[in-house]
């Protein structure tokens, strides 16, 4: 069971925000990167929350720095339109890319993209909003654009596209520390024989634990619980933000509905309930 911390980026700031609006500036990513690799996470993803909004993308800098520093899978997403703009990603240092907004507008480009570059290289962000009637949408440009796809239909095309991987986020429950929309996660776990990757919503280590045996997820990533307790553990200082809304970040507030902990404990909790976890290795 892989556990992923997420790291949202804009500008130069790792932000953090509710339903994927209100973003917050937490500090610079390579810090959180570095910290959380030397704590065990298993992978690492990186999304530029505004790349698709702005049609840019200014995230490989920042990638290339991290992949000097740090040796576990990084994955990366957010504005990546074509074969080129995921060429220069892995080039940059990425394991793995991120597809939603171009994958919707030309599902095409999955299969391309996978037979180029390999399918376990090739993964589709599914960020999902439950309907009135119960279904759920596929949202595009970080949760801004509603696109009228069905986001349960639109994971089983993907799949048979070549996509050899799901990151699946619950708009309605991401940043709130509700806990993961099971129901979401189970649909699409039982309908693809990819791995599926659980995100938004986590508050608790119960909620790790649910998503995993209740939801069926291959793998966790979570960014509130992993985020507020490093910058509660490293006691990072207020000059590792250059730009953005930091009133959050300097008035030393926590979001009261998310428990902050680490990597470590997660993965204790985890193996104590009989859930096989990558041990957390010792970098000294």
């Amino acid at each position: 069971m892989r556990i992923i911390p997420r790291l949202d980026i804009k500008g130069p700031n790792l932000v953090k925000g509710i339903h994927l609006e209100g973003l917050r500036v937490l500090g610079k990513p390579e810090i959180f990167a570095n910290y959380y690799y030397l704590q065990g996470a298993d992978e690492l993803i990186y999304m530029d929350v505004v790349a698709s909004l702005y049609q840019r993308n200014s995230i490989l800098p920042l990638i290339s720095r991290t992949a000097r520093e740090v040796f576990i899978p990084l994955t990366v997403g957010g504005g990546l339109r074509d074969l080129t703009d995921i060429q220069m990603a892995l080039r940059a240092g990425a394991d793995k890319v991120s597809l939603n907004t171009a994958a919707i507008s030309d599902p095409n480009l999955i299969t391309a993209a996978s037979e180029r570059f390999g399918s376990s290289t090739i993964t589709i962000s599914i960020e999902a909003k439950k309907t009135d009637a119960g279904s759920y949408e596929a949202y595009t440009d970080n949760g801004r654009e509603p696109t009228g796809v069905d986001a349960i239909e639109w994971a089983y095309t993907a799949a048979k596209l070549g996509a050899g991987e799901l990151i699946v986020t619950s708009i309605d429950r991401e940043g709130t520390g509700r806990g993961y929309d099971l129901e979401l996660l189970r649909q699409v776990a039982t309908l693809v024989d990819i791995p599926v990757i659980a995100c938004g919503g986590a508050g608790n280590i119960g909620h790790v634990r649910d998503v995993i045996v209740e939801g069926m997820a291959d793998a966790v990533a979570m960014s509130s619980v992993l985020h507020y307790g490093a910058i509660e553990n490293q006691l990072f200082d207020n000059n590792l933000y250059e730009e953005g809304n930091t009133e959050y970040l300097q008035s030393q507030r926590k979001f009261s509905k998310v428990e902050s902990f680490s990597l470590e404990s997660i993965k204790d909790s985890l193996s104590n309930d009989g859930i096989t976890v990558r041990p957390i290795n010792n970098f000294g």
